[in-house]
């Protein structure tokens, strides 16, 4: 991509409560985060999406891409960085398969970005440096550097080495079921803190979010993670860690239940969040 098309490297509107960090690329690559709902979907449709590629761990919505007249393609990745296949494959998605195509993690933050910007990168639609900027542009946190090198370092694929990479384009692939409960507890995390935003009530554009709910499922999904045996592949200090965040939510979901002072719910949240962001540090970012 040369500098005449930089101008499609820009912010879209994000009034719109359902997707979040919505960027356009190029006029057929966006990224942004998750659809939250039917009305993410139907957002994503009004923009023209035909094709939608996650990189989240989480299982996505595939009916209701389909019913807003889009496909899902579920090609996974880690925060540690996209292996030069994925990458292939990612690119060869945004080739063939009809556009716009919007590609997105959980956030749009972070992989969803980076995995954009390789396929732009791989297809020659922006210099290895753009991708980078786009990147930042995106927010994607200097602690990922691994995310940042994939790009930095990667050159232009060829259609022949293009056409290398698997043509099945999957809906859905399999995940460990550990990923799943992760990925299940950062949705219900992201719930309180939406809850938290509305002063620990229902949310105005979300009223579907009780707190006692959501606050429930994070102590149980945390503290499940202990019984789980990949915890068991990692050092002591792994369950340690995770011990703390499940203790934090289980004390959290106590306090929502009982109506104590927004403070203390508040103050509860972020020793959940400060708990999960050291493990993280130590055991999902650099992996």
């Amino acid at each position: 991509m040369g500098a005449s098309s930089e101008s499609h490297l820009q912010q879209a509107d994000q009034a719109h409560h359902a997707v979040h960090n919505v960027i356009q690329i190029t006029p057929k690559l966006i990224s942004g985060s998750a659809p939250d709902g039917d009305e993410g979907f139907a957002e994503l449709e009004r923009r023209g999406v035909r094709t939608i590629v996650t990189v989240d761990g989480a299982v996505p919505d595939v009916e209701a891409a389909h019913r807003h007249g889009m496909r899902y393609v579920h090609l996974p990745v880690g925060y540690h960085g996209i292996d030069h296949e994925r990458q292939l494959e990612i690119a060869r998605v945004v080739r063939d398969l009809p556009g716009p195509v919007y590609v997105h993690c959980h956030h749009g933050k972070h992989r969803g970005p980076a995995a954009a910007a390789s396929a732009a990168v791989g297809l020659g639609w922006l210099t290895p440096q753009q991708g980078v900027v786009f990147m930042q542009q995106a927010g994607t946190s200097e602690n990922y550097p691994g995310l940042y090198q994939c790009v930095a370092e990667l050159e232009a694929a060829g259609q022949e080495q293009l056409d290398t990479a698997p043509a099945d384009f999957p809906e859905v692939v399999p995940v460990p079921g550990f990923v799943k409960a992760m990925a299940a507890a950062q949705e219900a995390y992201d719930h309180l803190v939406e809850i938290r935003d509305a002063g620990w009530q229902f949310p105005p554009d979300h009223p579907d979010l009780v707190p006692e709910a959501e606050a429930r499922q994070l102590a149980r999904l945390l503290g499940g993670l202990l019984d789980d045996p990949e915890r068991e592949i990692h050092p002591p200090d792994f369950a340690e860690m995770l011990g703390k965040a499940g203790a934090a939510a289980k004390a959290l979901e106590g306090s929502v239940i009982a109506g104590a002072p927004v403070a203390e719910r508040t103050r509860l949240l972020r020793v959940v969040h400060e708990s999960c962001k050291a493990c993280h540090r130590t055991y999902r970012d650099r992996r």
